[in-house]
């Protein structure tokens, strides 16, 4: 039988599974208002890295148009401030990637088209959503913006903020030299924020991006506040010297006559994310049920780089339950919801605990980054972790096992 799947939205889990669905023989229709000639002049939309799980599945996709051998980082490092500053590093097990979405989202869009996918430009108001709805078979949202994604409703049991926990500043910037191994750097100022540093590929080669994660109320949140276009040079200087108190290693590697936006006034983003799970779908008055994927169904706040990687692995899993299943009913939801509930839900709860916890660096986490610093077989297992997050709440679900991972490493090391 032929499927007729509609596709609101082409972010990372609208593209994926479009692309999913192409490959199996189903041709879906793929609503978005923009083309892929509209991205290159547009704001920085994220600054998103790809972790190597999700890579594979770009492989898989035949959307991997970015190398990570040539793209690609090999590891993270850490540094954290506290009275006697730590300095760890860990390997990845594959090499992680970033791309800016100007660059990727559009070419995966063509990808689409290349391969015969049916798209209607235009933007969608909540009002569409049924009459879509009527032509489909099944009708998966992944734009949560506005009446669009409030259609799917608040899941109180994984949303435990209100408002959000950090305030943003993130951009492109150049004039900041590479570290000696290729590799994110996250650096952690207790009391005042995190910065997240990652080498990107934009429209002027490889670039920095800079994640800045500032606590509210802090000494680095004006950084949120200020901004870059009405006086370029006084923002540059704040920035800096907020830098330098704060994350003295990257200072060091900034030329302060080259460091700028690496492309234009566009590269910059300021602001504050809500972390919010919304209900898996929704029944519409026509009888017919909507999916909620990516963005609609899960946000998080991008200080541990989950929210597209989660994206990509719930619109793959969606698009082999489409193809396996002819009936798309309540069961079909519970069966798909099934599979990317643990990796979806443990990327949510690690992330929200990182912003609670290391606010004020509580017992437990210090206890933890005591261990990293000790075992680097234990900084290299949570570097990697990153792309498994099930494995990551396996260790912060609890105290218990917080120390459970620490004296199993602690072993491991005594037994060496």
């Amino acid at each position: 039988m032929s499927k007729k799947i509609a596709i609101i939205g082409a972010g990372t889990a609208g593209l994926q599974l479009g692309l999913h669905l192409l490959q199996n023989g189903i041709t879906p229709r793929l609503y978005t208002d923009r083309t892929p000639a509209d991205y290159a002049g547009s704001r920085l939309m994220n600054t998103v890295a790809h972790h190597h799980v999700t890579i594979e599945r770009e492989d898989a996709l035949g959307c991997n148009h970015w190398p990570s051998s040539e793209y690609g980082y090999f590891g993270h490092y850490y540094y954290i401030g506290t009275p006697e500053p730590i300095h760890i590093y860990g390997d990845l097990v594959q090499p992680s990637r970033a791309v800016d979405y100007r660059i990727y989202q559009p070419a995966l869009l063509q990808d689409y088209l290349d391969l015969g996918g049916e798209v209607i430009y235009g933007p969608i108001e909540h009002d569409q959503i049924e009459p879509i709805s009527d032509q489909h078979d099944l009708t998966v949202v992944c734009t949560g913006k506005g009446a669009i994604g409030q259609m799917f409703g608040r899941d109180d049991r994984y949303s435990p903020f209100e408002r959000p926990q950090r305030m943003l500043c993130v951009g492109l910037f150049k004039g900041i030299a590479e570290t000696e191994t290729r590799a994110v750097s996250m650096y952690f100022s207790p009391g005042a924020g995190e910065l997240i540093e990652i080498p990107t590929w934009s429209f002027n080669g490889m670039c920095q991006a800079l994640v800045f994660e500032n606590h509210i109320g802090g000494d680095l949140e004006i950084l949120a506040r200020t901004k870059y276009d009405e006086n370029p040079r006084a923002f540059l200087d704040l920035m800096l010297e907020k830098i330098k108190a704060h994350y003295p290693t990257l200072y060091e590697r900034i030329d302060p006559e080259e460091f700028d936006l690496a492309n234009s006034p566009l590269d910059i983003l300021q602001g504050g994310v809500t972390p919010t799970v919304r209900k898996s779908h929704t029944q519409l008055a026509n009888g017919k049920l909507a999916i909620a994927l990516g963005d609609t169904h899960a946000v998080v706040d991008p200080v541990l780089g989950q929210g597209a990687n989660m994206a990509s692995y719930a619109a793959v899993i969606l698009g082999e339950e489409i193809v396996e299943n002819d009936v798309f009913d309540q069961r079909f939801l519970e069966k798909f919801d099934a599979r990317r509930h643990d990796r979806v839900m443990s990327a949510t709860r690690w992330t929200n605990y990182m912003l609670e916890n290391l606010a004020s660096l509580n017992p437990t986490l210090l206890e933890f980054i005591g261990g990293l610093a000790q075992s680097r077989s234990l900084t290299d297992d949570f570097t990697e972790g990153f792309n498994h997050p099930e494995r990551q709440w396996d260790i912060f679900s609890s105290p218990e096992r917080v120390r459970s991972a620490v004296t199993r490493s602690q072993q491991a090391l005594a037994a060496e």
